[in-house]
């Protein structure tokens, strides 16, 4: 399975946020649409960063006079990202071995064709292993 097919049934579309947006604007986004990350991006398109719920938690342990800053002050600028093309069994592997749950799909060009959650990837996992218990019954009970 590719990150295609579970793109194809989740939606191409990305929640974005602006750089220069305030963490408070990104607290409010990631409550409306109930996300736990949103990929940073000054033209909709490119992708500049990552934030996450974890991301602000962090700093608020220092207290919360970084709500007023930019998400570029919070978010993480070296971003793992991925392919239309990539294995599901890849992705897993990436996102156990940097221990990050979101991952933003671009193409070709290195724009932003969605974005994958570790949520999604279980799913999948979840599905592939029932169709093939469902062969294998069907193979044994002939």
């Amino acid at each position: 399975m590719h990150i295609r097919d579970i793109l194809t049934n989740k939606g191409f579309d990305v929640i974005v946020i602006d750089p220069s947006a305030t963490v408070t604007d990104l607290v409010a986004i990631l409550r409306e649409h109930n996300l736990g990350a949103v990929v940073v991006s000054g033209n909709g398109r490119s992708v500049d960063g990552i934030v996450t719920e974890r991301d602000v938690v962090r700093r608020l342990a220092d207290g919360p006079d970084f709500l007023s800053e930019p998400v570029s002050s919070i978010m993480t600028a070296v971003v793992h990202t991925c392919t239309l093309d990539d294995s599901v069994q890849s992705l897993m592997q990436t996102m156990t071995n940097a221990r990050i749950r979101h991952i933003p799909v671009v193409d070709d060009d290195n724009q932003l064709g969605g974005i994958v959650s570790i949520g999604d990837v279980v799913k999948s996992h979840i599905s592939e292993v029932e169709f093939e218990r469902d062969q294998l019954e069907g193979y044994v009970h002939g």
